[in-house]
């Protein structure tokens, strides 16, 4: 990974990012996730750590009682500013919410990394890493069209999204998912603002298992027909296929999600999920705590990947069952890849 040094301007920012390069000893770093059960998480603590120990780093841990806690992550923050550490990592509940904290730890000198999930507005972060999850939507999206072929005009739709404040991650899986199926997007940035008639609707599950379930029974009564259901993660998508097979359903739906986790390629390989864009959080981890550690030593801010706005830790697509001109790779392949 490449860092270009930035030029730190104005005595107040001067008085607070000390001259000298700090110690290994010396450097602090804060993650803050949005669970600490979710195995996403679990693995993105795993690669935070290993990183730290490894340069280092002393690290803190916090994390949100459940998806969507933005006031434990609120306290975090000022934990750690009041801790001294160099920099964050986060994975934020509330997108738009947490940006104020935000600020107020970068006041404090710190640099601040957005994992997994783009603050909004993205550029509240002083960078992101993260899967392109525009992309991971549209994979899983144009996978479904191409499966279903003809079929795709006279789909039945459900999407099973994360919490109500729309986090950023939320809506761009939510989005590519569209696109990629050939749904008219009308406001990208904007969840439930479509009009078109194959969507039976949207529910939230909180990104577990128990909140998918609840969200499949709930869009089922709106449409016992549906045959397409976009999630979150697959926890979620979990979830649902436990709320369609309690009504023997669960071979007529067409169930796709984001995270390739191992539990997640597992579920793909027994058929559970048809297809699932695997990310890679321990890598997003441990490169945040690398640009930590850069930051305390250099004053120097990662940059993004070439054309894009955020360092893109990449993105594939599992899927037993490969479809004509969608790029995929096998459960075997992503066995070997997944986390957790």
């Amino acid at each position: 990974m490449k860092f270009k040094a930035k030029a730190l301007v104005g005595a107040a920012t001067l008085a607070l990012v000390s001259a000298a390069p700090a110690l290994a000893q010396d450097v602090s770093a804060c993650l803050i996730t949005k669970t600490d059960t979710n195995p996403f998480f679990v693995k993105m603590k795993e690669g935070a750590e290993a990183k730290a120990a490894e340069l280092g780093v002393t690290l803190k841990s916090y994390a949100g009682k459940v998806d969507g806690d933005h006031d434990s992550q609120v306290a975090a923050i000022e934990a750690c500013i009041a801790d001294g550490a160099k920099g964050i990592l986060i994975a934020a509940s509330d997108t738009k919410a947490i940006v104020d904290s935000v600020k107020k730890a970068q006041e404090a000198g710190m640099v601040v990394i957005a994992l997994d999930t783009p603050l909004d507005p993205a550029d509240a972060a002083d960078a992101t890493f993260a899967t392109d999850n525009l992309e991971a939507g549209k994979l899983i999206g144009a996978w479904a069209a191409a499966t279903l072929g003809a079929e795709a005009a006279n789909a039945k739709i459900g999407f099973l999204n994360l919490t109500p404040s729309e986090p950023t991650v939320d809506v761009l899986r939510n989005q590519g998912f569209m696109m990629g199926f050939g749904i008219d997007v009308k406001d990208p940035n904007d969840i439930g603002d479509e009009d078109d008639a194959r969507i039976v609707g949207h529910d939230i599950t909180n990104g577990n298992e128990e909140g998918g379930r609840k969200a499949m029974e709930n869009l089922l009564q709106i449409n016992p027909d549906i045959n397409v259901i976009h999630t979150i993660n697959e926890p979620a998508a979990v979830g649902a296929y436990q709320a369609l097979k309690a009504i023997g359903k669960e071979n007529d739906v067409l169930i796709v999600s984001v995270d390739g986790g191992c539990p997640g390629v597992a579920s793909v390989k027994d058929g559970v999920i048809g297809a699932t864009s695997q990310q890679y959080p321990l890598m997003m981890a441990a490169l945040g705590v690398e640009a930590i550690k850069k930051w305390a030593d250099e004053g120097v801010k990662p940059e993004p990947t070439p054309g894009k706005a955020f360092f893109d830790t990449g993105v594939a697509l599992i899927t037993d069952k490969p479809a004509e001109g969608v790029p995929s790779i096998d459960t075997t392949k992503g066995t070997e890849l997944c986390w957790g």
